[in-house]
């Protein structure tokens, strides 16, 4: 029974953990903490503009964090979803600046697409090295991500800048590769629904057909996999590829539903937010979503908490960091009375 059980309340109360020493760190401050809180939740979740502002940064925290527990399924540590945001942000914006005269119903979708294949791309490259040389797949991709912001910096300064930009950005896409907004008067756009629906596609992947089975049979036993005639150098590709992919897509919302063109340093590092998201949310997919709109509460509520209350948005940042703090401890709590309780077993058997 506490096996089951543990898995969904230990993710909450590493939260609310971290939310009691958060609130300490803002006493110290000199603050009231119950204000400070009030502040940042009433802002960002109970009134129309905070909730529009914590759905736009609750986007590409769902798809990235949904990037990494894919990989995560395969036993594979994807900490390279900043780099494929950015290598999705600069597909869709390569689709948005160099097609025009397409209608919006068919430019969307190709923007997306480049969006999606190029940080489909990233992941490939660490997952490719990984299952054919052997190389381990952190380094890969954290090195990866470099390159990749380095990359959207240099073009977006030189060959992809907007002529007489006063800091390095590129035109505009086109209008017909703009993803709709759904709160009016918002920045509130569609990718919030992208997320939701590769969420779905996810689930209905992992729980009714083959490639499910597939991943999860590599991520927990490579070994049997490979004697039950599996291809785990191909899983792995293809896992680091979607993992990549739904990243891509994430940086590809950011510049087709809310900046309209390429920035440099375009991402606040949604994708090392995802890596906590993921591990908090312990493979659970309901637990994902929330965990990515508390997230994206926490960005939403920052800075009007530091306006309003005086408290410093690193706060909100610390917050983030004691609660991925609390769930690996909890992971370890895990495993000790799970090994006590198989010692127990084998000396009742004996």
């Amino acid at each position: 029974m506490k096996e089951r059980v543990l898995p969904f309340v230990s993710p909450i109360a590493a939260i609310a953990l971290a939310l009691v020493v958060g609130a300490g760190l803002i006493a110290i401050a000199g603050v009231n903490p119950i204000k400070a809180y009030g502040v940042l939740f009433s802002e960002a979740l109970a009134n129309y503009y905070g909730i529009g502002n914590t759905l736009t940064k609750t986007a590409p925290l769902l798809l990235t964090s949904l990037g990494v527990l894919i990989a995560l399924k395969a036993g594979q540590f994807n900490i390279g979803g900043e780099g494929q945001i950015y290598m999705g942000g600069l597909g869709s914006a390569l689709i948005g600046l160099s097609i025009q005269g397409l209608p919006a119903i068919v430019h969307v979708p190709l923007a997306l697409l480049g969006g999606f294949l190029l940080g489909a791309l990233w992941g490939f490259i660490a997952g490719y090295l990984k299952a054919i040389q052997g190389v381990n797949e952190v380094i890969t991709t954290l090195l990866l991500n470099y390159i990749a912001q380095y990359l959207v910096s240099y073009l977006v300064s030189g060959p992809l800048l907007e002529p007489n930009a006063p800091s390095p950005f590129s035109p505009p896409i086109a209008v017909t590769a703009q993803l709709p907004i759904l709160l009016p008067q918002t920045q509130t756009h569609a990718g919030i629904l992208i997320g939701g629906l590769a969420v779905l596609v996810v689930w209905v992947a992992f729980s009714a057909t083959p490639f499910g089975y597939q991943v999860e049979a590599v991520g927990q036993n490579p070994i049997a996999a490979r004697y039950a005639g599996l291809s785990v150098p191909r899983t792995i590709m293809a896992v680091m590829a979607l993992s990549g992919g739904l990243a891509g897509l994430a940086g590809a919302g950011e510049v087709m539903g809310l900046k309209y063109r390429l920035f440099e340093n375009f991402s606040p590092g949604y994708g090392f937010d995802a890596i906590a998201i993921a591990f908090l949310s312990r493979g659970n997919l309901g637990g994902l979503v929330l965990i990515s709109l508390f997230f994206g509460a926490l960005r939403s509520g920052a800075n009007v908490m530091q306006r309003s209350a005086g408290v410093p948005v690193t706060v909100v940042y610390a917050i983030q960091g004691l609660a991925v703090l609390f769930i690996a401890i909890s992971l370890v709590v895990e495993r000790r009375i799970a090994l006590q309780r198989k010692l127990a077993g084998n000396r009742v058997e004996g």
